[in-house]
């Protein structure tokens, strides 16, 4: 199955095909086509399934039929529960509308950061992703209205309502328009989320995508105990110990990416960065000489390591873990392919321990942990 069969119109297939989707995911096969039908979605999906695609691009491709934004009234609100997810939407959004006809105009708004430089920027916003939170502080600055919302889109519903934010997305619910399309994706389908799905849904379509966690037999996968302050010393150590030559980092955020690459390349080894934040070109450049072997690390994020296609990749290291276990079988699966085997290291920081007990139960395979702090890191 191919985009364009599911209703995306050419300029934003070219848009998909930009950024390196092939495929519709199962979610994205079922979920674009009600969408632009207008439908009522219930998803019920882990991360790492492609569910943000699977109401972005349609939302991008309603917009293209649509006059712009003019006023504070935001026609297309998403919820999420973090500053983070709220980010990488943004993230998403933006890296699909880059070359449209129609430019679209979207924002993330989030706390822990100034309002003011927020309320400055709504006028004109087609997409808005927030957090409940902060959504009502603009409400209540008078800086944007919801009385004309026409989609909303609740992203991981479960995790806002173990947050927290039941209080606030009622009210926010009685802000906004009785009529207009609603999409909701949660893990879970617990009483707690079903209150929403009474209150927001109607004759909703079904989507339930199983999560699978198949991991190869050829991957030899070692994880190290290690403070967070000791990661970047760890992974420079491990590269030039075991003489890594083609070693793919994944990172968190477009943040951390960069700060890897900065001491990587301080200590001698060459590395770039792969994310969000470079161009199409700049990402092309990075990746062609990673594969010539030229670059001897490429940090990545794991939005943009779609792009990242190997055959014959021998390593890859977690510097800091995914928020879901099917992304770090993502992560991991890059290697150990093409029936050649591969490496995949994980350094694991106190604070993310539970987390990756957690993903070895999902993916069914222990990982042997080994500590770290008699090495002595000083020189790295």
């Amino acid at each position: 199955m191919s985009f364009s069969s599911l209703g995306l119109s050419a300029p934003l297939v070219r848009a998909v095909e930009t950024q390196h989707y092939t495929s519709p995911y199962p979610i994205q096969q079922q979920a674009i086509p009600a969408m632009l039908q207008g439908k009522d979605i219930l998803g019920l999906a882990q991360t790492g399934s492609g569910k943000t695609a699977s109401y972005v691009l349609p939302i991008l491709e309603v917009l293209q039929r649509k006059a712009p934004t003019q006023n504070r009234a935001v026609p297309i609100l998403v919820l999420v529960p973090t500053r983070e997810l709220a980010m990488q939407v943004a993230q998403v959004l933006q890296s699909f509308a880059a070359d449209l006809p129609r430019q679209v105009k979207s924002m993330a708004v989030f706390g822990g950061v100034s309002v003011n430089p927020q309320m400055m920027k709504l006028h004109g916003t087609d997409v808005l992703i927030a957090t409940p939170g902060r959504l009502l502080d603009l409400v209540d600055r008078k800086a944007l209205q919801l009385s004309e919302v026409e989609v909303l889109v609740l992203d991981e519903a479960d995790k806002m309502l173990h947050l927290g934010f039941k209080e606030e997305m009622e009210k926010i619910f009685a802000l906004l328009p009785a009529r207009r399309q609603n999409v909701l994706f949660s893990a879970t389908l617990h009483e707690e989320v079903a209150f929403l799905v009474a209150d927001m849904l109607h004759n909703p379509i079904k989507i339930k995508i199983e999560e699978e966690a198949v991991v190869p037999e050829l991957i030899n996968q070692m994880a190290y105990q290690v403070a967070a302050e000791r990661k970047g010393p760890l992974l420079r150590y491990l590269i030039k110990q075991h003489d890594m030559q083609q070693v793919l980092v994944f990172a968190s955020s477009i943040r951390t990416a960069n700060n890897v690459v900065g001491k990587l390349v301080k200590n001698g080894i060459e590395a770039a960065a792969f994310h969000g934040d470079k161009s199409q070109g700049a990402r092309t450049e990075a990746l062609r000489r990673f594969k010539a072997g030229n670059v001897r690390v490429l940090v990545a994020t794991d939005l943009a390591a779609r792009g990242i296609d190997i055959k014959f990749l021998p390593h890859v290291i977690n510097y800091e873990l995914p928020r879901s276990p099917k992304d770090y079988v993502h992560r991991i699966g890059r290697t150990g392919r093409a029936e050649t085997s591969g490496e995949a290291l994980s350094l694991i920081s106190p604070d993310e321990e539970h987390h990756f007990k957690v993903i070895q139960k999902k993916m069914g395979k222990r990982v042997p942990m080994t500590p770290t702090d008699d090495i002595d890191l000083a020189r790295f």
